[in-house]
């Protein structure tokens, strides 16, 4: 499928399509038979990784992190307990994310609720 069909089945602009594949996230491959265009195709792989990278994305991971994991997942380079592992890291540090985002919502209430009163 040429670009348009992969974003319209993804829901991926074109435009960012064309980003993961500078950034070596995803390739798409040359049809060798046709000498007219420079089009790039891509399969159903490519459709897969684009909805690992949204979804990893949308938990937290970097672009970095994604592309280190994408290598790996795909290559076998790593064992199934590693990928445990590292999916448990991420855990981690969403938890430590969201504490965070607590504590500022708790300050940002408090602050808010001064105001309120015009005490501050």
């Amino acid at each position: 499928m040429l670009i348009n069909e992969l974003s319209k089945r993804t829901g991926i602009t074109a435009h960012t399509i064309r980003f993961y594949e500078k950034s070596g996230l995803i390739k798409g491959k040359r049809d060798e038979r046709i000498k007219s265009n420079n089009y790039f195709h891509y399969d159903d792989e490519t459709v897969e990784k684009l909805e690992l990278i949204s979804d990893a994305k949308s938990i937290g991971f970097t672009l970095s992190e994604i592309g280190q994991l994408m290598e790996a997942w795909y290559n076998n380079k790593i064992t199934i307990p590693e990928k445990v592992l590292l999916l448990e890291e991420k855990l981690r540090s969403i938890d430590e994310k969201i504490k965070h985002l607590k504590e500022m919502k708790k300050m940002i209430a408090e602050f808010k609720k001064s105001v309120e009163e015009e005490n501050c």
